[in-house]
């Protein structure tokens, strides 16, 4: 179908009632999965439970492994990979689904209570490309792990039931705030601003940073830890609250996370969905794509690879040879969101090169940023095989770029993949509001997207 045809219908005029039965009960689990994973931990703890549900089992403790079964490994609690084992040799590759469970935030520092003029604060760095102002005076929750000295460990959550208390970044009011308002957007409030109210009750006898004092009793009391406890703590600051329904025809979802627990659910859904595969299928979920996929549990890590090395030796015994076809070997959907054209900044967008909402998801042959710097550009035969299996199975999907030339781009795991010698292509799910406390998408690209990922698994040779 030409792009320009494609402009003119929508998922919801295609869709028979059954259809859109199924539609509504993804979007509703899929929501569900949000409110349960505000963290890359507590995804990897959702992400096990559906799983084990589902059959699967924990690789690392299994003696071995054979066609048919259904095995996951982690990586420190933060990063995850499923792999349902085919009936053809692992040797001639695997079709892999990825996509990145860490999101925007704000992190403690590692000495964060202070208290000034009354007031207590925990100190904040903000992690990933955000615009600072939009965090300011919106209910904020507190979520992570606090691990004592002796290794053991509290797990945190603090803003998300009726009952609970939120946070908050303060801001100017606009009757003082003539100066402020005539900074760039960048520098309306300032990272080392972005601390969070957490409050202002002085702990009865206590004549030195009482407000201090009385933060640290309630956490004592609460969870059991020292002050000092709180430097070998993880905790993200989020947006409080429930995802969503959007718009007065129910037909959108806002949440926060979207970027990139979208595509981490539909990936998802589709590998637990797909009963029987005859390649290998594997769904790989990581961390710190945000910040450049570093560290232990970013995709620059050695743990995919040695997951699989890992499931080969259990399949009957590993050989270096065979680990390098397979990686080679194999096809991947690096399963990241792109820019929905948004009508109200056209400045940006190049109209024929976008994706849009309703249209399905988007298969971006190159991201990178101008030139394609840092980009992974997919080869045109891979590309080709591809259309043929989506349209074999009528799922209606988009090809475009994000944003215009020279406007800005931005980046995916697929490049990482790619240095394998796989064949990689960015496919994901098109969202508005991109990176901000909260995204918006359409339900139908949620479930088209599922439908894509379902057909990939199946039938990608």
């Amino acid at each position: 179908m030409e792009k320009a045809e494609q402009k003119e219908w929508n998922l919801w005029e295609i869709y028979d009632d059954t259809q859109l039965q199924e539609l509504e009960k993804l979007n509703e689990a899929y929501k569900a999965f949000l409110d349960a994973g505000k963290t890359e931990r507590e995804c990897v703890t959702e992400i096990v439970r559906q799983a084990e549900a589902a059959g699967y089992r924990d690789l690392y403790s299994m003696d071995a492994v054979k066609a048919g079964d259904k095995v996951y490994a982690t990586w420190m609690e933060k990063s995850i990979a499923l792999f349902h084992v085919g009936s053809e040799p692992l040797e001639q590759g695997m079709n892999i689904l990825g996509a990145h469970i860490d999101s925007p935030r704000l992190d403690l520092k590692q000495n964060p209570l202070y208290e000034d003029s009354g007031f207590a604060y925990f100190d904040t760095h903000y992690y990933g490309g955000i615009k600072k102002y939009q965090w300011v005076t919106i209910p904020l929750g507190i979520h992570g792990v606090i691990v004592r000295k002796d290794g053991t460990k509290e797990v945190v959550s603090i803003g998300e039931k009726e009952e609970d208390p939120v946070f908050a970044v303060t801001d100017l009011l606009v009757h003082l705030s003539s100066k402020q308002m005539e900074k760039k957007a960048s520098a309306v409030v300032e990272g080392e601003n972005l601390d969070i109210l957490i409050g202002s009750r002085p702990l009865a006898g206590e004549e030195k940073e009482a407000v201090a004092a009385q933060i640290m009793k309630l956490l004592a009391d609460t969870y059991h830890i020292e002050r000092e406890d709180l430097m070998s703590a993880e905790l993200e600051v989020v947006p409080a609250g429930k995802a969503r329904d959007c718009g007065l025809d129910r037909s959108m979802v806002m949440a926060y996370g979207q970027d990139d627990r979208i595509c981490a659910y539909t990936s998802l859904a589709a590998m637990l969905d797909v009963e029987t595969v005859s390649r290998t299928s594997c769904c790989i979920l990581v961390d710190k794509e945000e910040i450049g996929s570093v560290g232990a549990t970013g995709m620059h890590s050695r743990f995919f690879e040695n997951a699989v090395a890992d499931l080969y030796e259990k399949l009957g015994g590993f050989s270096e040879l065979k680990l390098r076809r397979t990686l080679a070997r194999s096809t991947m959907i690096s399963s990241d969101v792109s820019a929905a054209y948004d009508p109200m900044y056209t400045e940006v967008y190049d109209k024929k090169s976008t994706s849009f909402f309703g249209k399905g998801p988007v298969f971006c042959k190159h991201t990178g940023s101008r030139g394609k710097s840092g980009s992974n550009d997919a080869n045109a035969e891979y590309i080709a095989k591809l259309r043929n299996v989506f349209d074999a199975h009528e799922v209606h999907f988009q090809m475009a770029e994000l944003g215009k030339v020279d406007a800005g781009g931005g980046g995916t795991i697929a490049y990482i993949l790619a240095q394998y010698g796989m064949e990689v292509i960015d496919g994901g799910v098109a969202v508005l509001c991109m990176h901000a406390p909260w995204e918006i998408s359409s339900k139908a690209d949620v479930y088209e997207a599922y439908r894509g990922y379902c057909a990939f698994l199946k039938d990608m040779k």
